[in-house]
């Protein structure tokens, strides 16, 4: 089975525990068989995994999401990376050229497509695995998964069917519509369109040569910033001839608010917080050490990180995003390749972070022109190599690093430290990357 998992948005819906950097599917909010917590993209590419283990998944993302991606999935997993937002329709075109033309991957095989945040069960993903299938007969063009409403939607679109059967031809597709009309549509066994769907590889390519001037995966990927903005939906699904809807009939959430996201918790506190017996629907969600106390409340979630502290009503929640997008934000918390760090504090001329790289992970090699740099070490082991001079390194050691220095650490262990940046144009921009001889 080939998926490509699309990964996007700016998860700005669940601030403060999400951002530009990292995005909803990153948060560890549920709880793993060991006790654990893990993320929205783990969790899918778990049950993907437990449903065929051979699948190959492909994450179509954004630059700015790839560092979390190889932090929880590891290095295998494949990543489309995509140079800009351009929407579904040239995220799933150069996704599929990935495949083809550096994967090799033959046009004769199908992809199934799905958003890598919804909150399913493992009936699920054996619906995907019949949705490759069923893209394998040949009968249609395109394959679509329609999700059984649960209710009357204004959040979904719809797909109506021609027949009621599990696989049906389709009539037509129908935008978001009000409560009334949303009615309507479910009388007529209309199903959700949940932006799942399958194709052959060679099917989708030559929708993109259709559309889009370009020779091949690098030439696309060369191309994309010129791109026209357009969905899936709209470029594809809604001009197609020859589509049919495979019906699902199993738990399907989409996470997308507060709200609906503590929905599907197991517990009803993560990190450090308490509540009173006279609390009602309240969940708190705390990534800071301080804690967060609780009483008298009904239908609320309290979350607090770096980023900030939200207190809402739950169905207020969902109009959060205008109120993000007043604030001026330097992202506080982000997960790397080699582990993550936390900004502490900021000065005029100075920035303070905790910097956790995870066992066998190194930083790039690199130099920055106008700031010096402390770290100090306060746990595990490790080496650093700076202007080409190593030394090993654990908790207590303090290393001064000058502008201009080229400086690396490596982690034999879980390797945890505190860099102060010291200058007058401190700038994430102001780095320079070198090969380590």
């Amino acid at each position: 089975m080939n998926i490509v998992l699309l990964s996007g948005g700016s998860g700005k819906r669940l601030w403060p525990l999400s951002n530009d950097i990292r995005s909803k599917q990153f948060i560890k909010i549920f709880k793993t068989p060991d006790g654990g917590y893990e993320s929205m993209v783990q969790r899918v590419y778990r049950q993907i995994k437990k449903v065929d283990s051979e699948a190959t998944v492909t994450i179509a993302t954004s630059r700015t999401q790839v560092s979390a991606i190889h932090n929880q999935l590891g290095e295998k997993v494949g990543i489309s990376v995509e140079p800009c937002r351009r929407d579904t329709f040239p995220a799933i075109a150069l996704a599929t050229a990935y495949l083809h033309d550096v994967q090799g991957i033959s046009g004769e095989e199908s992809v199934v497509v799905c958003p890598v945040d919804p909150y399913v069960e493992e009936d699920y993903f054996q619906c995907l695995k019949e949705l490759g299938e069923q893209a394998d007969k040949g009968e249609a063009n395109l394959v679509l998964m329609g999700i059984t409403p649960t209710y009357p939607s204004e959040k979904y679109g719809y797909i109506i069917p021609k027949n009621g059967d599990r696989v049906s031809y389709v009539s037509e597709f129908k935008e978001k519509p009000d409560i009334e009309t949303a009615k309507k549509y479910i009388s007529r066994n209309a199903l959700w369109n949940g932006g799942v769907f399958a194709y052959k590889i060679k099917y989708l390519l030559k929708k993109a040569h259709e559309l889009i001037d370009f020779i091949d995966y690098d030439d696309l990927f060369a191309k994309y910033g010129t791109l026209n903005k357009i969905s899936f939906d709209y470029a594809v699904a809604e001009k197609e001839k020859s589509i049919q809807v495979l019906r699902f009939n199993g738990q399907w959430k989409d996470i997308g608010t507060w709200n609906t996201l503590t929905e599907t918790m197991q517990e009803s506190i993560i990190g450090n917080g308490v509540m009173n017996e006279n609390c009602s629907n309240v969940h708190i969600l705390n990534e800071l050490d301080r804690p967060i106390l609780a009483m008298g409340l009904h239908d609320v979630v309290i979350s607090a990180s770096p980023e900030g502290i939200l207190v809402a009503d739950k169905e207020q929640s969902s109009y959060i995003k205008p109120f993000v997008d007043k604030f001026e934000q330097q992202v506080m918390f982000a997960e790397k390749s080699w582990g993550s760090y936390q900004v502490l504090d900021v000065e005029k001329e100075s920035l303070t972070i905790k910097v956790t790289l995870n066992s066998g992970h190194s930083m790039n090699y690199h130099s920055h022109l106008h700031r010096n740099e402390v770290w100090v070490v306060i746990e595990g082991k490790g080496k650093t190599v700076v202007d080409g001079m190593e030394q090993s390194v654990s908790a207590g050691d303090v290393i001064a690093i000058n502008a201009g220095c080229r400086h690396t650490v490596f982690a034999d262990t879980v390797l945890k430290l505190v860099e102060v940046q010291l200058g007058k144009d401190i700038s994430a921009n102001d780095k320079q990357k070198f090969t380590l001889e």
